[in-house]
């Protein structure tokens, strides 16, 4: 598959927000779900070219946030296409992202991500391509507050 990535463009962004809808219990990862991630997702000046789509054969596929939070340092967010999940391409999705990241960013030696505990399905996935868990913590979001667990790698 011929993947291609690019910073988020305003279409793309509206159609991650109003458009991707996830089967229960991963509805928690809609953008609608939280009001202030909807807003970041749809307003450029929040995106701050921190937002990446990433396309395979001229189709959307997913998206990922890249925040530096330090020179080495750099936390993700991300997003595969509702209709992908489950599908068996979590790993290679969190390898190419991990690919572009690093390249992008080549002073960096180590990337976190943060994932709701209850999505196994994505703990497994990153545990699969080497992120280890760091530690438990509670977020609010979504109305409410949930645990989540902190996981890393590092990339040199």
């Amino acid at each position: 598959m011929k993947t291609h990535i690019q910073l988020m463009t305003q279409e793309t962004a509206m159609i991650i927000a109003d458009q991707w809808i996830y089967e229960e219990p991963y509805s928690f990862y809609d953008a609608s779900a939280d009001e202030e991630d909807y807003q970041e997702l749809i307003d450029p000046l929040q995106r701050n070219n921190q937002y990446y789509e990433m396309w395979k054969n001229d189709e959307l596929f997913g998206y990922f946030v890249v925040l530096l939070n330090n020179p080495t340092t750099v936390e993700l967010g991300l997003g595969l296409k509702p209709e992908l999940t489950g599908k068996g391409f979590g790993q290679s999705f969190i390898s190419e992202i991990m690919d572009f990241t690093a390249t992008k960013f080549p002073k960096i030696s180590k990337i976190e991500l943060s994932v709701a505990a209850f999505n196994q399905r994505a703990v497994k996935t990153y545990l699969a391509v080497g992120f280890t868990e760091s530690h438990h913590f509670l977020q609010k979001t979504n109305g409410g507050t949930y645990d989540f667990i902190k996981m890393e790698k590092q990339i040199k």
